[in-house]
């Protein structure tokens, strides 16, 4: 095994013969053989001591990758061998180093087990997809199986969906900030409230209430559906039409404001009259 530190590289020999492992080093080594060019190493004996010639050929292997081997460590027989070759002896190998390289070794083969288990299940996989879709193809069929929905017809098409209730839409009223314009309509399902002046030529209209907090200059029809209990109130009420359920009133000659007024259905025609006598509680 080989592995970097920050002292250097150390060669791992422990768990396997001399040349097994210095098989998988070498190989490791061949990968990158640049990579490692002026570093130096040490390697580590844990079970098998080489003799002094498998050491001088280690010595000549490593170095052919531009690596320095200064330092073994070893059995109590490697000391003389390693004096000779001219390396450092530092005695036997720690065994928690020694442990962690077996452990890791063990892993690395675990997860490669099982990467290659998992490899065989999805090439198994693809190639009974394969298989799946080309006997599809010679019956004439689609590739990929068509879904099959409830309610399908005989054809195999989805059948129209029956179409979902629409809920009525609820009144509610329209708040619109600032004037509205000769040619603007605002149109609501509820009320309409307008905090501003409606000019000539404006349209409002609501199935409820009006309420101009400004000048009512423009159109207005309250009750657009026929409540005839619906009410236009305005701060200056000088409408050129107002129309009130069926009921229409219209002011040929120019009123003079008289404050708050409000207008609403009396007989069969409408009538204004101070909001301060007929307003919403009165």
């Amino acid at each position: 095994m080989l592995r970097g530190t920050k002292t250097g590289l150390e060669l791992v020999f422990t768990g396997r013969s001399f040349e097994e492992a210095w098989d998988e080093i070498d190989a490791r080594l061949a990968e990158r053989p640049e990579f490692y060019r002026g570093s130096h190493a040490t390697a580590i004996f844990s079970d098998e001591v080489p003799d002094g010639e498998r050491l001088a050929g280690l010595l000549e292997a490593v170095r052919s990758y531009g690596i320095e081997l200064r330092s073994v460590y070893g059995g109590e027989g490697l000391g003389e061998t390693a004096r000779e070759q001219g390396l450092e002896y530092l005695g036997p190998p720690q065994p928690p180093a020694v442990a962690s390289f077996e452990r890791k070794r063990a892993a690395r083969a675990e997860r490669e087990v099982r990467l290659t288990e998992k490899a065989l299940s999805l090439d198994a996989d693809f190639a009974g997809a394969r298989a799946e879709i080309a006997r599809r193809r010679s019956r004439g069929e689609s590739s990929v199986r068509r879904p099959e929905f409830a309610g399908a017809n005989a054809d195999g098409e989805a059948a129209e969906p029956s179409p979902l209730p629409v809920a009525p839409a609820e009144p509610s009223t329209l708040y619109h900030r600032g004037t509205v314009r000769g040619g603007q309509s605002l149109q609501q399902l509820g009320n309409i409230v307008v905090i501003g002046d409606v000019n000539p030529g404006a349209e409002l209209v609501a199935s409820g209430d009006i309420l101009v907090f400004g000048a009512l200059r423009g159109t207005a029809h309250a009750g657009a559906q026929g409540d005839r209990k619906a009410r236009v109130f305005a701060l200056q009420l000088c409408a050129t039409q107002l129309r009130i359920a069926t009921c229409i009133a219209a002011d040929d000659v120019k009123r003079a404001p008289r404050g708050p007024e409000v207008a609403f259905v009396a007989g069969e025609g409408i009538a204004i009259a101070p909001y301060a006598n007929h307003g919403p509680n009165k």
